[in-house]
């Protein structure tokens, strides 16, 4: 055989799909993924990372455990995440709008830059709860109460800088109304304390009341539209307010996460997120199914939070 016919040979063998090298193959983990949560077991942003990890696991072929690590508005558990080793194995879960507000409020341990976005999940608009027995009506009553008696109604949170939080302090805004605002780290902690008489109200999200609504009643809440797990419930906006939040979910992973890393868990998450199945099991627990895609999520994460950093210099929500 002549030296030309070998080398021919040899590039057929080497070209043939039999023969693709084991790069070619899209990444997968090597071991059980971790998805951290930076909230208490059993609130919102908690039921969310274990019901979309459920069907993600599925698509990564291995266990995904959701690790819980509540504080300073989700700061520890995203700084635990953006130290994390690039490697695919550590997801974080953010809950805007703390996500974007915390840079905003302090010197925080990360930034947008820490991450890569994946997407974004879900959507939950934020509203307002008072007991169910609770001389509150309204949202009306509610504000011409605390105008009333200034700082007398005392409303919980689940945090500085989140949806909660900021809820009240837009609605302070427009209203004049104030409030003496107590911060929890979670929606369980904050119901006892609603039922235990320690607060008139909580700020809290549809898809946190819903499941349970024994023993309160929603006034309110934020969302551009009524929402259909509470069409009995108005929202601001029909009250004359011109008060838009909500509480989202997204999944970051470390920025010098490599591409091809990047591409697959956004392809699994994109995947899952369009699955009937996935839609079918947040619709069952009153959280709307909202996705999109890690760039166009980026880009408006990044407008949100200059949005977050002019309203901070005309009125910071930090005492509030």
């Amino acid at each position: 055989m002549s030296l030309i016919t070998r080398r021919a040979g040899l590039a057929a063998v080497f070209a043939s799909p039999l023969a693709a090298p084991a790069f070619a193959q899209p990444w997968r983990p090597e071991r059980p993924v971790e998805l951290v949560v930076g909230f208490a077991p059993g609130g919102g942003t908690d039921v969310v990372a274990r019901l979309f990890a459920r069907h993600l696991e599925t698509r990564l072929g291995q266990p995904i455990t959701v690790v819980n690590r509540p504080g300073a508005s989700s700061e520890v558990a995203l700084t635990y995440v953006s130290r994390s080793r690039p490697d695919g194995h550590t997801l974080g879960l953010t809950n805007m709008p703390s996500f974007v507000t915390v840079p905003v409020e302090r010197p925080a341990q990360y930034n947008l830059d820490s991450f890569a976005f994946i997407g974004n999940i879900m959507h939950d608009a934020t509203g307002l709860i008072v007991k169910a027995d609770s001389p509150i009506r309204d949202i009306p009553d509610l504000i011409a109460r605390a105008k009333a008696d200034p700082e007398g109604i005392i409303i919980s949170t689940s945090g500085i800088g989140t949806d909660d939080h900021l809820l009240l302090a837009m609605l302070s805004q427009a209203t004049g109304a104030r409030f003496t605002i107590v911060h929890y780290n979670g929606a369980p902690l904050q119901r006892n304390a609603l039922l235990g008489r320690q607060v008139h109200a909580n700020t809290v999200s549809v898809g946190e009341v819903m499941p349970a609504p024994d023993g309160v009643r929603f006034i309110g809440h934020a969302g551009r539209e009524t929402s259909r797990f509470a069409p009995q419930t108005p929202t601001l906006r029909s009250l004359g307010l011109d008060i838009t939040m909500y509480s989202e979910r997204g999944l970051v992973i470390p920025r010098r996460t490599p591409d091809a890393i990047l591409a697959r868990l956004r392809e699994a998450v994109a995947e899952t997120a369009a699955d009937p199945a996935t839609r079918a099991t947040f619709e069952a627990q009153f959280i709307e199914p909202n996705y999109e895609p890690g760039p166009a999520w980026e880009a408006r994460m990044r407008s949100t939070q200059d949005q977050y950093a002019a309203m901070w210099r005309r009125a910071p929500w930090i005492n509030s």
